[in-house]
């Protein structure tokens, strides 16, 4: 653009028009950026990696209120806007008698639409709570945003004692369809962004975004997507615990691609590690945890940490991204996919240069 233009700067508000209004078209370059590093040679498919990274939503996890919070904040609110709106009108009818009726003035003052505001906001969050613990969403639809923070617990409906939403169910004000997700270094307001990345030259080759902490459900829609852009899958694919599942490796089998994922988190020095978790009924699981025991060191799950990893690293430290500007699922799902595209250039660029 610069080039094209004899080095003039877009200004940035021009910028920021031009993604809101292109934001699905951006998105799908995707595809064709990275049929272009299949073309250059950069993907393989030989082996692939998958992972996820929560990544912080452009909001506060302190701009959002439980549920509990919301039944004693809001009748306390309605009162005093309620006080607030009539010493209004005392003194609108004051000023009319003071200074004559024909006079305009009727704007609400802004300490009063403030207040207002936030009411406003309180009442539609309580009543979205509400409403979805009267119809809960489909757990295993990840389409849409999902069951709010504090609504489920291990895959279960939680509710009040009158079968409304829990005390804890909370909604943020800023970004309603972002969800509290935990990390290693505490909680964060945001997103789970989930890539695959092609060992042969850590091209992306498939992404997605949910609003779930668990990876689990991401390994079949991820290889599926491989699939369809790329009209070829992986022979190989490694995860970390967090993909390893009986379903997930019994997904694996039926579409004849061999995994490696561990059935328990990895200790210092070690392939792999059952952990506390129970494998005599999963015998899917227990044979993976085999496999990876007797292949130790040489096993290619060991993979998993050079391919997948440093894609998070470049994207998060070396590009600076840990925080998306965009707000709602729809378009944070835009934003990642250009960071994708965007990683996916460099490497083309970097291969063509």
């Amino acid at each position: 653009m610069m080039a094209v233009t004899g080095l003039n700067q877009p200004d940035f508000r021009t910028i920021s028009d031009f993604r809101k209004r292109h934001l699905a078209a951006l998105s799908d370059l995707f595809v064709q950026v990275l049929r272009l590093c299949r073309a250059a040679g950069l993907v393989q498919f030989g082996h692939v990696a998958v992972d996820g990274t929560k990544l912080k939503a452009n909001a506060s996890r302190h701009k959002a209120m439980s549920y509990g919070r919301m039944k004693t904040v809001e009748p306390a609110l309605a009162v005093e806007v309620e006080k607030w709106l009539s010493r209004a009108a005392e003194a609108d009818t004051a000023e009319d008698n003071e200074h004559g009726a024909d006079r305009r003035g009727e704007e609400m003052p802004d300490w009063i639409a403030d207040k207002q505001r936030r009411l406003e906001a309180i009442r539609a969050a309580k009543a979205a709570l509400e409403a979805e613990a009267a119809d809960p969403p489909d757990p295993n639809d990840e389409s849409g945003p999902g069951a709010s923070s504090g609504m489920r617990w291990q895959g279960r409906v939680l509710r009040g004692a009158d079968g409304g939403p829990p005390d804890r169910a909370q909604k943020n004000f800023t970004d309603p369809d972002s969800r509290i997700l935990p990390t290693r270094d505490g909680f964060v307001q945001g997103y789970n962004g989930q890539i695959a990345v092609d060992a042969s030259h850590q091209v992306i080759v498939a992404h997605r975004l949910v609003t779930t902490a668990a990876d689990y459900r991401g390994l079949a829609p991820l290889l599926d997507d491989v699939q369809a852009h790329l009209g070829r899958k992986p022979r190989e694919v490694s995860g970390d615990a967090g993909f390893a599942t009986e379903t997930n490796l019994a997904a694996l089998e039926q579409r004849r691609i061999k995994g490696y994922l561990a059935p328990g988190r990895a200790r210092h020095g070690e392939a792999h590690a059952a952990g506390r978790r129970k494998l005599t009924k999963r015998p899917l699981m227990s044979a993976m945890a085999e496999r990876l025991r007797r292949a130790g060191r040489r096993s290619r799950y060991r993979l998993r940490k050079q391919v997948v990893e440093p894609v998070f690293g470049q994207v998060k430290h070396a590009r600076g991204f840990r925080q998306f500007l965009l707000r709602g699922l729809d378009q944070v799902r835009g934003e990642w996919a250009m960071i994708c595209t965007a990683h996916n250039l460099l490497k083309l660029a970097m291969a063509r240069g």
